[in-house]
């Protein structure tokens, strides 16, 4: 299949969310291979075939949210490491009713983040991986137990919005040059960021959006973003990740599609803790983050970038689950 065809699969399941919760259920299905490998944000991890995907996970989710649905803002295709990909970042939304993974209903609207990664083959979604920005909702409904988080001390935690230029649906062929010149850029710039000399700024607008996970907050100027990203970078040493060879690490994926890159990693980064980070003293351990982002470039700059992290399982790593003996799904292995 071509990537427009992946692409318009997975515009079209998206779109059957705004139908009852049977009909989300088979289009998810419907898109997913009986044997698909589905990675999901702690406390979920790993989920087998489509299936279990619906019921360990869709089923809970779709049970605390009345009304839910989901408003994709960008969806974007491409191939990697031989394999074809499309990438789906957008949030879901509903009246928080009813508890989930041990979380308190607040009984009002709500927003929870998602990224999805897909891999396809035959038509079908063989490997998936999916980030949810679960501290996002805990923020939004009160429940956060870490006092010391970047974003509730100075960044913004509420609902983060699609690209500006509302043109991140690319349901449409598109050009590739236009793709490879996006990914080369933000490929560029990756090799600049953990530099003394702030070396990664040439590549950003000096007005750049920076949509960070919840518990780390979103920026809006390069020096605002400056003054997180700097102190974040030298909480840690070692940095190595994607395709560095250190035998850990990996890149899932990462591809352009017009004016748009996405990169995905299961663990994207590897690091060593150097100071306290989320309220939790130094102990010199090494950390393992699963990261994923989108960026939107306008000409040869970067203007807009939407980030996750596995905050959880970070946390997990440094003795902290959020979720123990609270969630309602047994935490699935963490390790792929």
């Amino acid at each position: 299949m071509s990537h427009l065809a992946n692409k318009l699969a997975v515009h079209k399941m998206a779109r059957a969310f705004a139908a009852p919760g049977a009909q989300q259920d088979h289009a998810v299905h419907d898109l997913f291979d009986d044997r698909a490998q589905i990675n999901i944000v702690h406390p979920f991890n790993r989920i087998s075939g489509a299936r279990s995907y619906c019921d360990q996970f869709f089923a809970g989710l779709r049970r605390a949210f009345t009304g839910f649905h989901r408003r994709d803002d960008i969806l974007m295709g491409g191939a990697y490491d031989g394999g074809e990909w499309v990438a789906t970042h957008g949030n879901y939304v509903g009246s928080f009713d009813a508890d989930w993974l041990g979380l308190s209903a607040s009984g009002r609207l709500e927003y929870l983040r998602f990224g999805e990664f897909f891999r396809f083959e035959g038509g079908k979604v063989v490997q998936a991986y999916v980030f949810l920005d679960l501290p996002q909702l805990m923020i939004a409904t009160d429940q956060w137990p870490i006092d010391a988080s970047p974003g509730t001390k100075r960044g913004y935690t509420g609902m983060i919005p699609g690209p500006a230029t509302q043109d991140g649906l690319l349901v449409h062929e598109t050009d590739p040059t236009e793709g490879q010149k996006s990914y080369q850029i933000v490929t560029d710039m990756l090799g600049k960021l953990a530099t003394p000399d702030e070396a990664w700024r040439p590549y950003w607008h000096e007005n750049m959006m920076w949509y960070g996970p919840a518990a780390f907050g979103s920026f809006v100027g390069i020096d605002d973003f400056a003054s997180f990203q700097t102190p974040f970078e030298n909480a840690f040493s070692l940095w190595s990740g994607g395709s560095t060879g250190n035998g850990v690490t990996r890149h899932a994926t990462r591809f352009g599609d017009d004016a748009y890159t996405c990169s995905a990693g299961w663990p994207s980064l590897m690091c060593v803790r150097e100071k306290d980070f989320l309220g939790q003293p130094s102990s010199g351990e090494t950390l393992l983050m699963r990261v994923c982002d989108w960026w939107r470039r306008e000409d040869d700059l970067l203007v807009e970038n939407w980030v996750f992290v596995d905050i959880p399982d970070v946390l997990l790593q440094m003795g902290v689950d959020l979720f123990a003996g609270l969630h309602d799904v047994p935490p699935g292995p963490r390790m792929k």
